[in-house]
């Protein structure tokens, strides 16, 4: 089997039945293509992320991880749907789709959850620049891809959102560090923005 070849190569882009023009289906599909190799990566984070969290919001955080990588995996189907509606090829391999994703995977081993939340929302981030960038070649003239990748952004930046919520500065574990320093009359530990953190209704004296 090794020396059979496609009989179609990849990057070839055959014509498509939608009647838009090939200049522009070679413009969209890189974008297209990037966005799927690079949700594949968020999609294989998401799900380690799922499977390794622990600590006090462990249930809370693995739903919501399984609601992420569920849904990432959604889009890269409508993206690679719609690439070979356009003509196109969707690379397939995960090496060559490490090589056009716009972030790397993560390394492997177990991190500290603030630290694959953060790493999950700079992922997001990352994308939602992307995206933007795709719709705008699309509303050329692609009104289809073009809502496709406003759809796919909105649930992106809604990820997003969440995530920065889950890592603001009151969270459970925090409140518990702040409980335990005040008990022993031990330094207060600090927030995510290097302030002093505070039992709710005290202040930090200056």
């Amino acid at each position: 089997m090794n020396n059979v070849q496609p009989f179609r190569p990849a990057g070839y882009v055959e014509d498509n039945p939608i009647g838009l023009p090939k200049d522009y289906v070679k413009k969209i599909l890189p974008h297209l293509d990037a966005q799927i190799a690079s949700l594949f990566v968020l999609f294989h984070q998401y799900q380690k992320h799922h499977w390794l969290v622990e600590g006090p919001q462990f249930m809370d955080l693995h739903k919501f991880l399984q609601g992420n990588y569920e849904q990432v995996h959604k889009h890269i189907d409508m993206l690679a749907e719609r690439m070979t509606a356009l003509g196109g090829i969707p690379t397939c391999n995960p090496v060559e789709q490490a090589k056009i994703a716009y972030f790397e995977h993560e390394p492997e081993g177990t991190y500290r959850i603030r630290h694959m939340l953060e790493r999950d929302l700079e992922a997001e981030g990352i994308l939602a620049k992307k995206f933007r960038e795709a719709i705008r070649v699309a509303a050329e003239q692609d009104p289809g891809t073009e809502q496709l990748l406003k759809s796919i952004l909105h649930d992106l930046e809604d990820r997003a959102h969440h995530l920065h919520h889950f890592l603001g500065e009151d969270s459970l574990e925090l409140g518990l560090n702040i409980e335990a320093a005040a008990a022993t009359n031990s330094t207060l530990p600090t927030s995510p923005n290097g302030s002093p953190a505070t039992k709710t209704g005290e202040k930090v004296a200056n």
